[in-house]
């Protein structure tokens, strides 16, 4: 498979003209970092490797951390950072464990933005941050690699999409499903007539995700920087059951169930069936399993309209009922059979259920795996250096990324006003509706409002 579809390991980096800096210039927080040979050896060019910073530091940051290993040759952590003292230290040491060098940990991201040997930052932080940090780095004249969703709101995706353009770094999405060498080989098949005609998507997720409870104000853990953590999200006192991962089901600060996972499923979907956004959303269900503060539903079916296709996403966060014996997938539906394609690798049936044909990739992916290491990250970071090193195409650029993510932030807007909504093909807004038009974007804590 060619280097453009990323399913290669980079193993060498060619020198990026103009971006080299002299060592004796560098400065971070009005301290030197000096001019010695070490630090030379770190600057953007030297031993043709790429310097990154990792943000954000819980969970996913350590499938991060493995496919940077992986791609280790070609990649090298100069600096980790976290708002929690105590997340960061671990990080750091497991960075320097698995990359044999230490990297500076910060609490405050923005002090690596300021290093100029720093070539790319990837995001791992809560999803009010995506959008805010990218636009950052990108106007710190970084490369991003942000994981989905890369915005917290339709209005912030189309904001860091238009910040790509104005600042010219790339930005891929973490979709890594984009650079699955299966996933590729199947969309190629479907492309050329496979299962005729494609015309029907669905996407599922189960899991059994345990009650969060009803939370206390409390006092904010000595390792905490919680003004940082909330950023640009309005202000609320700290609760003893958002952080470091629960936020992810309170609207201040996440976007549910469908953005955390049904992202990479409806992405595929939207690839195989060759469509964009659709002309109408519709969305059902509730929080039905836990009476607690989680503040989306935990049961969620979805409806994406097209003029002649339709896509589903039916997620079960609390409820771990398995289709086609899998935790989570993708069925894509055509005139003459059918395509069920997961993490793992595909099937393929003809129209009376029958199985024609299957590929076997992977070693049995869990809905429970909160981190997610694999092989596709590491093929997805693979695939994001050679774009930034070698000019080479991305899988998941941010315009692409941003789609995927643009129409389940649309139906959770379909979930809280409980009614369709009848959208703006060419980019998703909403018409004829003010008031769910509202929510395409959100308020901010004054003072941290993101611009391009």
């Amino acid at each position: 498979m060619g280097a453009a579809l990323g399913a290669e390991m980079v193993t060498r980096r060619e020198f990026i003209d103009g971006v080299a800096v002299s060592a004796a210039s560098l400065a971070l927080g009005g301290k030197s970092l000096g001019g010695t040979a070490k630090s030379y050896a770190r600057i953007v060019g030297a031993n043709e490797r790429l310097n990154f910073a990792v943000i954000g530091l819980n969970s996913r940051a350590y499938a991060h951390l493995s496919s940077l290993k992986a791609n280790e040759k070609a990649a090298r952590i100069l600096y980790v950072c976290d708002v929690d003292e105590t997340i960061l230290n671990k990080y750091a040491g497991a960075t320097q464990k698995e990359m044999g060098e230490a990297a500076t940990p910060l609490k405050d991201f923005r002090k690596a933005l300021e290093s100029k040997d720093v070539d790319a930052i990837t995001i791992a932080s809560p999803d009010h941050w995506h959008t805010p940090m990218a636009i950052a780095g990108l106007q710190a004249g970084k490369n991003v690699y942000v994981e989905k969703p890369c915005s917290h709101n339709p209005a912030e995706g189309a904001m860091l999409v238009a910040a790509q353009k104005k600042y010219g770094k790339l930005v891929q999405m973490g979709t890594q499903q984009r650079s699955s060498r299966h996933t590729i080989e199947v969309i190629e098949k479907i492309r050329a007539g496979e299962i005729g005609r494609p015309y029907l998507a669905k996407a599922w997720y189960s899991n059994t995700r345990k009650s969060i409870g009803v939370g206390k104000e409390a006092a904010v853990p000595g390792t905490l920087d919680w003004d940082l953590w909330q950023g640009p999200a309005p202000r609320r006192a700290y609760r003893d059951n958002v952080h470091p991962y629960n936020w992810h089901w309170f609207r201040n600060y996440g976007t549910g169930e469908s953005l955390n996972n049904g992202t990479h499923e409806v992405d595929v979907c939207r690839w195989a069936l060759g469509v964009d956004f659709p002309k109408r959303v519709t969305a059902s269900g509730g929080r039905y399993q836990f009476q607690d503060d989680w503040q989306f539903y935990d049961t969620l079916v979805t409806s994406f309209e097209y003029e002649d296709k339709m896509l589903t996403w039916e997620g079960k966060s609390c409820q771990g009922m398995r289709y086609y014996g899998r935790d989570r997938g993708s069925a894509i539906l055509g005139t003459t059979g059918t395509v069920v394609v997961d993490r793992d690798g595909y099937e393929i049936y003809d129209l009376h259920g029958k199985k024609t044909n299957e590929v076997k990739a992977g070693g049995g992916t869990s809905s429970a795996d909160l981190v997610g290491r694999d092989s596709m990250t590491d093929a997805h970071f693979a695939n994001f250096i050679e774009g930034v090193t070698k000019g080479g195409k991305l899988n998941a650029p941010i315009e692409v990324g941003n789609v995927a993510v643009t129409m389940l932030q649309l139906s959770n807007i379909a979930w809280i006003t409980q009614r369709e909504l009848h959208l703006d093909a060419k980019d998703g807004k909403i018409l004829n509706d003010a008031e769910a038009m509202k929510m395409w974007s959100r308020e901010y804590e004054k003072g941290w409002e993101p611009h391009v």
